[in-house]
């Protein structure tokens, strides 16, 4: 999918508007409008980066940020010491909806395993 037609792309771009919990010059986070649970975030790169699949070695940084973001984001939903799932899903059968890099924040009640 090019960036110009990407939902994502759209919301970092501030082209769709949405509450912007945690914005830096790598991320945006904004709360998922479909929540699987109580908390339910996104933490999306602000570079268009399709998957998971396609991010380049020389971009895997960008990964240990998201996930710190997440943790921290975490931690002001007061979802700490009891815990939450940060999840990157990669591709159509990894359940990726998206196409664009992003982790998902989820906290607020027991999570299941196995999550499929």
């Amino acid at each position: 999918m090019p960036a110009q037609d990407c939902i994502f792309c759209k919301i970092v771009a501030g082209e769709i508007k949405g509450e912007r919990l945690f914005d830096d010059d790598q991320v945006i986070a904004i709360r998922d409008i479909n929540p699987q649970a109580p908390v339910h975030i996104l933490v999306i790169s602000r570079e268009h980066i399709e998957s998971l699949i396609r991010l380049p070695s020389e971009k895997a940084p960008i990964l240990g940020h998201m996930s710190a973001v997440g943790n921290e984001l975490a931690r002001h939903e007061g979802l700490w010491p009891k815990g939450y799932r940060l999840v990157i899903n990669a591709g159509p059968d990894g359940g990726q909806s998206v196409p664009h890099l992003h982790l998902h924040l989820l906290g607020g009640r027991p999570m299941r395993w196995p999550p499929g």
